[in-house]
């Protein structure tokens, strides 16, 4: 730590370079001493004055939050993790590395300068150490190398300070941790007790929002069924995706519903990537049930590919009526490998909620079978309404159209023409204010 303060301490030099990694290295204020370094950290500081760190505090990936923020697309943020990876000078350079800097200056403009190179450092360097944060790693970077008086490279316990000290202190501390706290507001809202509504479409998703609910989800069952696919079969994926790309609009955390998980990582980190803040997934398969290591291994595979995704592992023994007794062994395999809650849809009975609640260290999800109160007192975390809304509404939509038909009254309640029209700028000025917004399935459970 003293190190850190030293002015006869210096960052480890790099050579100059014209391209890729080592053009990087050679770039940015991280890895500069002297003018160099002064010049370079006020470009770096200049381009974090210009973000409104409102805008940060939202959910998704870090990395492609911040792009947006700097101006650049989110899907920067596959090419920053692959430079992340071989940013420190002692590593050597990955595998593609090189042509990912290649392509972050062109959509950076095109223009190797100093600029452009803090521009893509800021994102490198928040990469890894933020997505610790997120994750509740600490410290987020446990070590930083400096060069000692006598040429010796000496590691430094960065334990006593997370974000550096002296010179080269981190200038983006407000903005990471608006970033941490973007990315954790959806799990914050399971700390007390969370009433999650399903949506099928942006109306439904935007007519709840204004409704007052702080978080909503999607229904696999209205989106498949809505697209004319059956449910659980894997069939709905991109549908599932699309929605989901007009939901972050909104400003509440969106969690989507993906089944069985379709392609796991991938998809992961795709969804974090667009700001979706959790995801649903599913040990059912057909009639049975995956194997619990497996179905782990998926969970993992997210969890590891998006830290700050929350992931929901549901447990389908009480669904389908598998296997019953293995509802708390699955539910903590899939606790340890990550799951930040549980969902088991069908338990119904007090008892057996107790049981869960009990024995897995993680909130519990069920659907609204028993009445809230009820549930809440049973230490419940997040009540669902699955298809629940969905199936509702194609219900009183077939009531309307008989009630038109055989000449009888029309339905109470229905929202007008222009207060539906409406619901297409909900998410026009979408996390304008940085915030979440606060309030005054197989027949499926998605």
């Amino acid at each position: 730590m003293d190190e850190l303060m030293r002015e006869d301490y210096a960052v480890v030099p790099v050579p100059e370079a014209g391209t890729g990694v080592a053009w990087l290295r050679a770039s940015v204020a991280r890895f500069s001493e002297g003018e160099a370094h002064v010049r370079r950290r006020a470009v770096a500081e200049a381009l974090l004055s210009a973000v409104d760190t409102a805008r940060l505090r939202r959910p998704g990936d870090p990395v492609a939050v911040l792009a947006r923020a700097l101006g650049l697309p989110s899907s920067v943020a596959g090419d920053v993790a692959l430079v992340a990876r071989c940013y420190q000078p002692h590593l050597p350079v990955a595998a593609g590395a090189d042509a990912a800097v290649e392509r972050l200056v062109a959509v950076c403009g095109g223009t190797r300068d100093e600029v452009t190179a803090n521009r893509i450092g800021l994102l490198v360097q928040a990469c890894d150490a933020t997505r610790a944060l997120v994750a509740g790693v600490e410290p987020p970077v446990p070590v930083t190398r400096r060069l000692a008086p006598d040429g010796s490279v000496v590691e430094v316990d960065l334990s006593g300070a997370w974000f550096g000290a002296g010179r080269h202190a981190c200038p983006a501390r407000e903005h990471a941790s608006a970033l941490v706290e973007g990315a954790r507001a959806f799990h914050r809202l399971h700390d007390d007790f969370l009433v999650l509504p399903n949506a099928w479409d942006f109306a439904s998703a935007a007519a709840l929002v204004r409704a007052g609910f702080p978080a909503v989800g999607t229904t696999s069952l209205g989106v498949a069924a809505a697209h004319g696919v059956p449910d659980a079969a894997g069939l709905a994926r991109d549908e599932a995706v699309a929605l989901a790309r007009l939901l972050v609009r909104l400003p509440v955390p969106v969690t989507v519903d993906v089944e069985a998980g379709y392609e796991g990582a991938a998809l992961a980190a795709e969804l974090a990537e667009i700001g979706v803040a959790g995801v649903n997934v599913e040990d059912g398969r057909g009639a049975g049930l995956a194997d619990p290591a497996e179905q782990a291994r998926l969970v993992r595979a997210f969890k590891e590919a998006a830290p700050g995704l929350f992931v929901n592992a549901r447990v389908d023994t009480h669904w389908l009526g598998v296997d019953r007794g293995s509802t708390v062994e699955r539910a903590l395999r899939y606790a340890d490998a990550g799951a930040d809650g549980v969902f088991v849809p069908g338990l119904a009975d007090e008892r057996g909620i107790e049981e869960v609640v009990r024995a897995v260290p993680r909130p519990l999800n069920v659907l609204a079978q028993l009445d809230v109160r009820v549930l809440r007192d049973l230490g419940v975390r997040r009540v669902s309404t699955g298809s629940l809304l969905f199936r509702a509404a194609l219900g009183e939509a077939v009531r309307a159209a008989l009630a038109v038909r055989d000449g009888g009254p029309g339905p109470v309640g229905a929202p007008t023409c222009e207060e539906v029209r409406d619901l297409g700028g909900e998410g026009g000025a979408a996390w304008a204010g940085g915030g979440v917004a606060r309030p005054p399935k197989r027949v499926s459970a998605g």
